[in-house]
């Protein structure tokens, strides 16, 4: 078979016509340095601060230190196998993780990862940068919605809005994480979705806060992001930052989202290591001066956006760990002033066995009563003054001098109504029945009730009214108020019950 040089000059003339010229050009540096999770990299003139940088093994790190001569990095993953003169490559990508419904039910790591065991995130998400700006003053509307924690010491007194950061604060073994897993069981059946940050805890204590949330089938609305205790300080120093952007997709979206950060303490120690081996200058405590900035620019991201925006919420709970109870320590507050109120527990109260340990004189909510329905609202003033009234005639009472009349019945309510703001762990209670269990307590129901009966007389009384006073039940949970109709037959209500009782 003979083949004419025509025929082949026309094959290549084909070829070439089709050609594109294009260079593929990469930027890539070279490892200075390595050693306790951060990297220096040479090379890279281009390399913007929060860029991801593709090194061997399948490690990736990110920029934090941009300096004359060379880049400082941090490394996600395993670094172990990284040594002296790897190359490194830029990917002109910021650090992202994936967001959407898909993670809903989902315990993931600080990279999205999914770290369950139950296979990779269906297909279809999207991915947010784990930094944005907060959004200004015009793009938020005021906190005026409740979100009901089911806890009656915090619907109460120190109520919480949908958009309102509360910070909680207290010693070790306080409760804590308590409180703001029983908001989240109190979400079930609620429009809110809840993302949990576990920062520097043991596993084995997140495993038992998933299982605590499957049994109480809110899992399936709830996003778990993990860096664990063992894992290196870049991956707690940014878990709360892609908590808080899958979040901000539901708020985004015109949804309501609360997301727990446990803890605040633990992030700005692992920020702190790693400012320190960067070279960054220490301030107050070895902490780097930016501290403030870190927890600011998180929190802040939290907000109720205006109808314009679609009218979503972000809810944040940070949880800071104080040492013997010193909330006058740098980091508590730090988070005091960048929060719109806190929840103070503390030990003494817990050891002596009022649990959830709220102390309500330390405790306060600057959104105050504007996050309350009208009805607790009314309960709310009452017993305010009861408490504060008991608690300054407590300490006097301490010094066993003969106590009037009046003083004693004033200490028997206190006694009853501390009683009643006791609450077993993860039995949140509906606003209705909360309502109806103050109102007993404040308009003096109580008092001629022996105050170890008290969480019976609690127990019954609720499944009573839920028998047998149903729709009255159901008006205070739709009208929100307490007219003097409803106080009346909530009174009757009550008398009938005490009868029996």
């Amino acid at each position: 078979m003979k083949i004419s040089p025509a025929e082949v000059t026309e094959v290549i003339k084909k070829q070439l016509e089709g050609f594109t010229g294009q260079a593929d050009l990469e930027e890539v540096g070279t490892v200075l340095q390595i050693g306790d999770g951060i990297c220096r990299v040479w090379g890279l003139q281009g390399a913007m601060s929060m860029e991801l940088l593709e090194l061997p093994h399948n490690v990736y790190g990110m920029v934090l230190n941009l300096e004359r001569d060379n880049v400082g990095c941090v490394l996600l993953g395993d670094y172990a196998k990284i040594k002296e003169g790897d190359p490194v490559k830029r990917t002109r990508r910021i650090m992202e993780v994936p967001v959407g419904r898909q993670l809903l039910g989902r315990v993931v790591n600080t990279l999205g990862q999914p770290v369950d065991g139950r296979g990779e995130l269906a297909a279809g998400y999207k991915s947010r940068p784990v930094e944005r700006r907060a959004h200004g003053v015009v793009d938020r509307q005021p906190v005026a919605e409740p979100l009901q924690t089911g806890i009656k010491a915090i619907d109460a007194m120190i109520p919480i809005g949908r958009g309102q950061r509360e910070l909680i604060i207290g010693d070790r073994q306080t409760g804590k994480t308590a409180v703001a897993v029983d908001t989240i069981i109190n979400q079930k059946s609620t429009d809110v979705f809840c993302i949990y940050v576990a920062i520097g805890q043991k596993q084995s204590t997140v495993a038992q806060v998933v299982k605590t949330l499957e049994d109480h089938g809110v899992l399936e609305k709830t996003i778990v992001v993990v860096a664990g205790a063992s894992e290196p300080a870049p991956m707690l120093y940014l878990a709360p930052y892609a908590g808080c952007a899958m979040a901000e997709d539901f708020m985004m979206q015109g949804q309501h989202a609360l997301i727990v950060y446990d803890d605040l303490s633990k992030h700005a120690m692992a920020y702190r290591q790693m400012s320190l081996l960067l070279r960054r200058p220490p301030g107050r405590e070895a902490y780097p001066g930016d501290v403030f900035y870190l927890h600011s620019r998180l929190l802040e991201r939290a907000s109720k956006l205006n109808a314009q925006l679609g009218g979503g919420s972000l809810t944040a709970l940070p949880i800071i760990e104080t040492q013997a109870g010193d909330i006058s320590a740098y980091i508590p507050t730090n988070v005091i002033s960048i929060t719109d109120g806190q929840i103070y527990l503390e030990s003494g109260l817990f050891y002596s066995g009022q649990r959830p340990a709220v102390n309500v004189g330390l405790s306060v909510s600057r959104v105050g009563g504007n996050a309350q329905i009208k009805a607790m609202k009314q309960m709310a003033g009452r017993l305010r003054l009861d408490m504060s009234q008991y608690r300054e005639l407590a300490a006097f009472a301490q010094f066993g001098s003969d106590l009037d009349k009046a003083t004693q019945a004033q200490l028997a309510r206190g006694e009853r109504m501390m009683r009643i703001l006791r609450q077993p762990q993860y039995a949140p209670m509906p606003v209705e029945e909360q309502v109806v269990i103050l109102f007993a307590g404040t308009s003096g129901f109580l008092d001629d009730i022996a105050v170890p009966e008290i969480s019976r007389f609690e127990r019954e009384i609720v499944a009573f009214m839920r028998q047998e006073h149903r729709a009255l039940m159901e008006s205070i949970l739709q009208k929100g108020t307490l007219d003097a109709d409803r106080q009346e037959q909530i009174k009757e209500a009550i008398k009938a019950f005490k009868q029996k009782f």
